[in-house]
Order: structure tokens, then C-alpha cells, then sequence
């Protein structure tokens, strides 16, 4: 492969995983203004979040299908068009029902995306012959803590949903997507062979999916539930409370720049051996101590610990012997970015049940297991 189309391949990649970094970024940050919107309780808010999280555990093992039959770069891209599109719907939802639907189609794209997009990038990572996979999730999170970062300014300047949701789109469609734009030829499967459209893990996957649902409770909980744990439980402003995913994007960001080369030198088991440690103290020192200061220096924790578990995740299962890539990454998606998105819906329904600061301190807890089950990541 030459460098030029090597270049413009990993540009392109890049660009997709900041465009849908972004939009998950500005609803995080903008969480606690649908909830005053439309006076949502916890147990409302999680049941929501439910509503988006069904919208893409249907969505992953149907993306990884048509990523495997019809490629992952082209399919990738017809799913940003509805990624956007459904931020703009949440954004002009005028009551409960509309923001359902829209928070639904808005699960579908996000998830859909994920997984077609690891996809193209396991591609892209197998041509290059290096590890280069969290490199890419650097950019997804330098697109969430750009899309966080832009929340707090709206929210600053009193800016409404609706135009902050529609500047987020137009932004983010303007400025990454003449990025994507790539020469890139995906692999298809043979005419006619079809594998199973619901797939879950099998074999050694089935506990590389376990790490990936551990890290996807925790990565998800830091979007939906940061800036009201922060806002409700802290005492925060909301401005100050939109810093927080902001803080754990940032150092998810300058980490996921690192772990390529600590990968290298260590190897995966070592490296998801010690993200689990540091996930699970950022949770137990956020919920553990009084104050904003010790709970954004948790959530830093927390983004150290995230870091490398959901690219470790994707590359072995890209790697399987057994399973075709989109497939394998779907199942693997299904248990991990499901947990992302069904997570936090279950973290309401504890919390209402017992406090936030008791379901969240679970999930530290679970952060334990991703040490545990490091060596299934073993070359």
C-alpha cells in the first residue's frame, strides 16, 4: 500500500471517528438541560436513555452484517448522514414522545457507526501492519471533548438545544466530512454468503466481550451520568458539571495518543491489566470523596483506565481466525458499547432505588474484572 494512500485512509478514519465523538460529546454535556426541559426524574432519564440504548444493540450486529457484505467505508459514511441528522431531531423535540424517537435513531446511528467505522479502521490498522487502532479512538475522544467543550460554552452563554444542537451538526458535517472522503476499497464477502445477522460472542470473544461491557458500563456512565452526578449529588453549577466529561475525554484523548506504543513494549495483557486498576480508583475516588475537585481528578482516573480497553477489545476480535471481521466486531460491540448505552439507564434505576453514588461505585467495582480477564487479550 503506498504512503499516500495510507495517509489518506488514516486521515479519514480519523475525521470519522471525531464526527461521531462529537455528537455523543454535545448531548453529554447537554444532559441536565433536557432533564430541566422536560422535568425528568432519574428513573425517567434512565428510562430514556433505554429508549437510545435499544435503538443501537438492534443496530450493531445489522451494521456488522452490511459492513461485511457491502463495506465498511461506504456504509460508514450513509450512517454519518443519519447520525447528524438525529441530533438535530433531540434538539427540536417539543415533548417527551418526539425526543423518544429521536433519542432511538440517535442510538441506531451511533451504534451502527461504531461498528462499521472499527471495522474500516481494522482495515486500514491490518494494511499498515502496526497498532494504530487507538490511535483512532484518540480521535473519537478528541472529538467527544470537543463536542463536551462546545457544551459548556453554550451552556455559558445561555445558548438553547436547538441551536446548540444544530451549530454541533453543522460544524461537525462541515469541518470532518470533506475529511472522510477516502479512495479506500473495504473488503466485501463472496456473493451470497451470509452469516448470522444477530451474533453474540463465541469462544474466546465471549470474555473479550466481557471486558468490552465492563469498559462500556464505565465509559458510558461517564457520558450520561458525569454531569448529573456532578450537578445533583456535588453541588456543581451546570457549567461546572459539563467540565466533567470534558476532564475524562481530554485525558481519554492524550492517553489513547500513548497506548499504541505502550502496547508494543508491554503487551495488551499488561496494558488492560493496569487500565482496570486505574478505571476502578477513578470511580471510587470520585464517589468516595466530597467536592468537585477530588470528583473531576476521578473522572482524570477514569479516563486514564478507559483508555485502552475498547480498542484492545476491537483489534482482537478483528484478529479472530474463526469470525469475519464486521461480524466479530458487531458481537464484541454488542456486549461493549450495548453496555455503553444500556449501562447508564441501569445506573438510574439503582440509583433511584439507592443513591448515585452507590450504582456508580459499582461500577468502579466492575472496572476490577477488566484486570481480572486481562490475559484473554494475550497475542
Amino acid at each position: 500500500m503506498s504512503d499516500v494512500y495510507s495517509t489518506r485512509a488514516r486521515i479519514a478514519v480519523s475525521a470519522t471517528f471525531a464526527l461521531n465523538g462529537s455528537l455523543l460529546g454535545a448531548w453529554a454535556s447537554r444532559v441536565p438541560a433536557v432533564v430541566e426541559r422536560f422535568s425528568l426524574s432519574d428513573a425517567t432519564l434512565g428510562l430514556f436513555l433505554l429508549v437510545m440504548g435499544i435503538g443501537a444493540l438492534i443496530s450493531f450486529p445489522l451494521a456488522g452484517s452490511m459492513a461485511d457484505r457491502r463495506g465498511a467505508y461506504p456504509v460508514t459514511v450513509a450512517l454519518a448522514a443519519l447520525y447528524l441528522a438525529s441530533i438535530l431531531l433531540i434538539g427540536f423535540a417539543p415533548g417527551t414522545v418526539v425526543l423518544g424517537i429521536a433519542l432511538f435513531l440517535f442510538g441506531i446511528g451511533h451504534g451502527a457507526m461504531d461498528v462499521t467505522m472499527n471495522s474500516w479502521a481494522a482495515e486500514v490498522e491490518r494494511a499498515s501492519g502496526k497498532s494504530i487502532m487507538s490511535s483512532f479512538h484518540a480521535m473519537w475522544s478528541l472529538g467527544a471533548g470537543l463536542g463536551a467543550g462546545g457544551g459548556w460554552l453554550a451552556t455559558k452563554a445561555g445558548l438553547p438545544l436547538e441551536w446548540h444542537f444544530t451549530l454541533t451538526a453543522l460544524a461537525a458535517g462541515l469541518l470532518f466530512g470533506p475529511l472522510m472522503r477516502s479512495p479506500w476499497q473495504s473488503a466485501r464477502s463472496a456473493p451470497g454468503k451470509k452469516g448470522p445477522i444477530f451474533a453474540l460472542p463465541r469462544g474466546p470473544l465471549v470474555l473479550v466481550g466481557v471486558i468490552a461491557l465492563c469498559a462500556g458500563v464505565g465509559e458510558g456512565a461517564a457520558a450520561d451520568w458525569s454531569a448529573v452526578y456532578l450537578h445533583d449529588v456535588i453541588g456543581a453549577s451546570q457549567s461546572q458539571a459539563a467540565l466533567g466529561y470534558a476532564v475524562f475525554s481530554a485525558t481519554m484523548v492524550a492517553m489513547r495518543l500513548c497506548v499504541d506504543g505502550l502496547i508494543t513494549r508491554f503487551g495488551p495483557m499488561k496494558v488492560a491489566r493496569a487500565s482496570g486498576l486505574f478505571a476502578a480508583s477513578g470511580y471510587l475516588l470520585a464517589v468516595g470523596l466530597p467536592g468537585f475537585t477530588p470528583a473531576l481528578a476521578g473522572y482524570v482516573l477514569m479516563g486514564i483506565g478507559y483508555a485502552a480497553v475498547i480498542p484492545l477489545g476491537f483489534s482482537r476480535a478483528a484478529r479472530d481466525p474463526h469470525v469475519p471481521p464486521g461480524q466479530a466486531i458487531a458481537s464484541v460491540a454488542t456486549l461493549g458499547y450495548g453496555a455503553m448505552l444500556m449501562g447508564p439507564p441501569t445506573i438510574g434505576f439503582i440509583a433511584e432505588l439507592t443513591s448515585l453514588r452507590v450504582s456508580l461505585g459499582l461500577i468502579g467495582v466492575m472496572a476490577l474484572l477488566i484486570a481480572a480477564l486481562a490475559p484473554v487479550l494475550r497475542r
